[in-house]
C-alpha cells in the first residue's frame, strides 16, 4: 500500500504523520523512516526505534549494508540533518534498493517527500518504484507541505489519502479526490456539495478546521480516503500515541512596530 499524507505547513502534519508510523510499524516485519529534519526522533527515544544517523562515513553505505541494518533492527529512523537534499536523494535511493531486497514484510516512511521524489527531476527508478509499486513486501508512507514541488507518480499512484489544510490554490488543485477540494480551503466559508461523511460534525459542510493555543497546533482536521471509495474526516485531538513528538510548530516571529 502507497499513502499519502500532506497538509500545509503547521497544520501539524509531523505529528499526525508520525502517530500513523507509530501505529502501522508493528504490523510490518520491518520498518525504515527516512527523517530529513530529525522530527521522528520521539519514536527512538520511546524504545520503538533504533536511530542512525547520516554524516559522510554513513553516505558510503552500500544496498547491502543498508539492507542488513534494516534486518537486523525491527525499525530504523535515519537521521539525514545534516545533508543537503540532493545527497540526502542519494541516499534515499540506496536505501529503496535495500528495502526491497529485505526479507519480510517492509515499510518505508518518507517525510520531507518533496525532497526525495521532486518534480523537476528525474526520478531514480527506485524511488519510482517505491511511490508506484505497492505490491509484494513493501509499503509507504509519503509527508509533505509542498504538493506543487512533489512528482506526479508520489499524488497519483497512492492507494490513499490524509489531507489537511491548504492555504494556496495550487496546492489544492494537485490534489486527486473525489471530493469538492474547497474542504481543504481553511478560508472558505461553506462548502457547496460535500458529502455528507465529510461534514463537521456540529458545524456541517464547513472546510477543515485547526485549533492553535500560544501557536502550538492542539488539533487539525482532515480527510482520509481511499481508491475504493472510503471518506472519512478525523480529528488529530483523537490521536494518543506513546511516543513523544518533537516536531512542533514554526517559532513566532514577533513584530518590532
Amino acid at each position: 500500500m502507497r499513502m499519502l499524507i500532506a497538509a500545509k505547513s503547521g497544520w501539524g502534519k509531523s505529528y499526525v504523520g508520525q502517530s500513523y508510523l507509530e501505529d502501522n510499524i508493528k504490523e510490518f516485519d520491518h520498518a525504515i523512516i527516512l527523517d530529513f529534519k530529525n522530527e521522528f526522533r520521539g519514536l527512538v527515544k520511546s524504545g520503538l526505534a533504533s536511530y542512525v544517523g547520516v554524516g559522510q562515513a554513513e553516505m558510503g553505505i552500500s544496498v547491502e549494508g543498508w539492507r542488513t541494518i534494516i534486518e537486523q533492527n525491527g525499525t530504523v529512523v535515519v537521521d539525514g540533518e545534516v545533508l543537503g537534499p540532493d545527497t540526502w536523494r542519494e541516499v534515499a535511493t540506496i536505501i529503496a534498493k535495500a528495502a526491497r531486497r529485505v526479507d519480510g514484510r517492509v515499510l518505508v516512511g518518507v517525510d520531507e517527500a518533496h525532497l526525495v521524489a521532486p518534480q523537476d527531476v528525474k526520478l531514480p527508478e527506485a524511488i519510482k518504484l517505491l511511490a508506484t509499486t505497492g505490491r509484494g513486501k513493501v509499503s509507504s508512507i509519503w509527508i509533505t507541505q509542498r504538493l506543487q514541488e512533489i512528482d506526479e507518480a508520489v499524488i497519483s499512484q497512492n492507494n490513499a489519502n490524509l489531507l489537511g489544510g491548504f492555504g494556496s490554490n495550487r496546492d489544492r488543485g494537485k490534489l486527486d479526490v473525489e471530493y469538492p477540494v474547497e474542504v481543504h480551503n481553511p478560508e472558505a466559508d461553506r462548502v457547496p456539495n460535500l458529502p455528507a461523511e465529510l461534514h463537521h460534525a456540529e458545524d456541517g459542510p464547513v472546510p477543515l478546521q485547526k485549533t492553535e493555543v500560544n501557536g502550538v497546533v492542539r488539533s487539525s482536521e482532515w480527510i482520509y480516503s481511499t481508491d475504493e471509495g472510503e471518506m472519512e474526516r478525523l480529528d488529530s485531538a483523537s490521536i494518543n500515541m506513546m511516543a513523544e513528538h518533537y516536531g512542533g510548530s514554526d517559532q513566532k516571529l514577533e513584530h518590532p512596530f
